[in-house]
């Protein structure tokens, strides 16, 4: 997915960064807020990208290694499994907040970046700034999180 960086394409990131939604109290995203987001989900992608790669190149060799050791004590067998186990949600952990970073560059694509999508509202800037993968404002969050 390339950028244009010529000044139409410029323009268009300056009018689609104004279209994105913000609580009232709050500025605008400016282009340059918008580019400097953009660059860490990009970058947050990259490197759990390379964590997932790891972790299923662990993952791999501890089962490689599992069928190698024949005659272990159940200590052994035991600990090998919980590595394995540890490793394979470790993998899968990464995978879903890759997913939720692709979500969120794809949302900045789409203009429907800061929107919650239970309830429609702006998630505000302020939570983007600390979560940028967030998908729910502070209230639906809340509320999910009690049940």
């Amino acid at each position: 997915m390339a950028e244009r960086t010529d000044s139409a394409g410029t323009a268009a990131k300056a009018g689609q960064a104004a279209a994105l939604v913000v609580g009232t109290d709050e500025e605008p995203w400016t282009p340059e807020e918008l580019a400097e987001l953009r660059e860490t989900l990009r970058s947050d992608s990259a490197r759990l990208r390379a964590e997932i790669t790891e972790a299923e190149e662990e993952i791999a060799e501890l089962l490689r290694r599992s069928t190698d050791d024949g005659g272990e004590d159940q200590v052994d067998t035991g600990s090998k499994a919980f590595e394995r186990e540890h490793e394979m949600s470790l993998a899968a952990s990464h995978r879903e907040m890759l997913n939720q970073t692709e979500r969120a560059l794809s949302r900045i694509d789409d203009g429907t970046y800061g929107v919650c999508e239970r309830c429609g509202n702006p998630i505000g800037k302020a939570r983007l700034l600390a979560f940028p993968r967030a998908t729910l404002c502070v209230t639906c969050k809340q509320r999910q999180e009690r049940r």
